[in-house]
């Protein structure tokens, strides 16, 4: 088996809940407004929340897996990997939150793969940003994330043969 087999594997495992989690219940409540409404008026009034919700639960999911498995490949302790994660998000939202009260401006909000995601998923869904952040930026970020993660996990993770 070789490591990219082994990473898609455990990424599939991950992909699978946290869209069952992200995008079935958006989708599914999309749904029931119509339903409830008795019409698909809304749907056409808003056919772009269909690929904005797809969009961004994709984004939140690769971010998420992708990181969680990046992190994971780097120590054995599932405890240790969990406050390395929560630390991830938690620390460097503080940090963010701690730089905006200092200047005053939201324009670091790249340090924060939080805000990053919050920002990309107010330019995705055309609602007014929340921060000084351009959306380009906010795309990068989490990009650099989501590649990070996956050359971290190429490069710790090896292949092994399987004997039957």
């Amino acid at each position: 088996m070789t490591s990219a087999e082994y990473i898609a594997g455990k990424l599939a495992i991950l992909f699978v809940f946290l869209v069952a989690v992200t995008f079935v219940p958006a989708m599914t409540l999309l749904l029931t407004q119509a339903i409830f409404a008795g019409s698909l008026t809304f749907i056409r009034n808003n056919v772009y929340l269909l690929p904005a919700i797809t969009l961004f639960s994709l984004a939140q999911v690769l971010l998420a897996s992708t990181t969680m498995l990046a992190l994971s490949s780097l120590s054995k302790s599932a405890r240790f990997v969990s406050v390395m994660y929560a630390g991830l998000f938690f620390f460097t939202t503080a940090l963010f939150q701690a730089l905006r009260g200092i200047t005053g401006t939201s324009r670091f909000a790249w340090i924060s793969p939080s805000a990053s995601l919050e920002q990309l998923g107010d330019v995705i869904f055309r609602l007014q940003p929340r921060y000084q952040l351009a959306a380009p930026i906010a795309v990068v970020t989490v990009l650099v994330l989501i590649i990070g993660s996956i050359l971290i996990l190429m490069r710790r993770v090896r292949g092994v043969e399987i004997v039957t």
